[in-house]
């Protein structure tokens, strides 16, 4: 199969990727949004589930008592569950990063994404190690992202 040709997995996935796009044009204030995704392991099946979007901040719940609102989630065994998971989720992620220690936190977000980025790149195309890289990046990024460089 050639690199033009799309699986009839690509063609259902993208049409579940329109259909969801075009339900989540119509949904307004806080509350979850459609999502299109694909089973993992063997015999893989293109889903269709609900979760927040996080690259749009004005649909998240601000408060507990509003998540719950959303989610129609009210009691606290289950709640506790998913506080659980979210924070082994989040220790995880940050623990996994091998950049993570020399990011600085001060720096925007877009930043730390562009360092991470950047290190990682710089570090396979030189073929030096991940502390290399960031010994010669990380001077530019901290003199530009400075807190006095925002003031």
């Amino acid at each position: 199969m050639s690199d033009g040709e799309k699986t009839a997995l690509d063609l259902e996935l993208e049409a579940k990727e329109k259909g969801a796009a075009e339900e989540n044009a119509t949904r307004t204030g806080v509350g979850t949004r459609k999502m299109v995704g694909k089973t993992r392991g063997r015999g893989v099946l293109v889903i269709e589930y609900e979760a927040f979007d996080e690259s749009k901040p004005d649909t998240l719940p601000k408060t507990i008592q509003q998540f719950m609102e959303t989610t129609k989630v009210s009691d606290e065994p289950t709640l506790v569950g998913y506080l659980i998971d979210g924070f082994n989720q989040a220790n995880y992620t940050a623990a996994s990063d091998p950049l993570a220690e020399f990011v600085d936190p001060s720096w925007p977000d877009d930043a730390k994404t562009q360092f991470r980025l950047v290190v990682r790149n710089y570090s396979r195309g030189a073929n030096v190690s991940l502390d290399d890289a960031v010994a010669l990046i990380k001077p530019g990024f901290s003199k530009q992202f400075a807190p006095a460089a925002q003031a």
